[in-house]
């Protein structure tokens, strides 16, 4: 068996994702994996473990998202808030699409791009198992490959930062 460590690292993309599908032609296309910190975070439902990463955003993050929804909104592109409100099992500003014992795809789409993240479990790496955070994302327009563009480097730091919290966090 595999040891998994607990530092987040760029992975290749899960070929067992249920969004595998969408990665040819993506505009964006990342995963990154960590090992999971406790016997605990191996046995959690996916919801759960999905909000705790999700969750785990830095402060300076959140920050960003602000800045975002102030520039945004003049683009017709859908606020943080405005998502959040919208009907439906979500997990913050995402839309679930699909839960299974090990995985669960969220996402939105909006009028620049469409987005999906899965979170893959894997109970057999390591000693606790890992989790893999794959995202991919296609554009429509020209203000969603812009938009890419800008939040690209964002979007890797964010992930990657959001998952080594959690980790030191124990996913509590």
């Amino acid at each position: 068996m595999q040891e998994m460590s607990n530092v987040v690292r760029a992975v290749a993309l899960p070929p067992g994702a249920g969004i595998a599908p969408l990665y040819p032609g993506s505009n964006l296309a990342d995963a990154y994996a960590v090992g999971l910190p406790t016997a605990q975070a191996r046995q959690m439902d996916m919801q759960s473990l999905a909000r705790q990463l999700l969750g785990s955003q830095p402060g300076w993050a959140r920050s960003l998202m602000v800045l975002r929804d102030a520039i945004v909104a003049r683009f017709g592109i859908q606020t943080a808030r405005q998502l959040e409100a919208k009907p439906g099992k979500r997990i913050g500003i995402f839309r679930i699409y699909a839960v299974s014992d090990d995985e669960i795809i969220v996402g939105e789409d909006d009028s620049h791009l469409d987005f999906r993240l899965s979170v893959l479990r894997n109970r057999d790496a390591g000693r606790h198992g890992s989790v893999t955070v794959a995202s991919v994302v296609h554009c429509h327009n020209w203000v969603g490959r812009a938009y890419i563009l800008l939040i690209r480097p964002f979007h890797k730091l964010i992930v990657r930062r959001s998952l080594a919290r959690a980790v030191r966090q124990g996913f509590a």
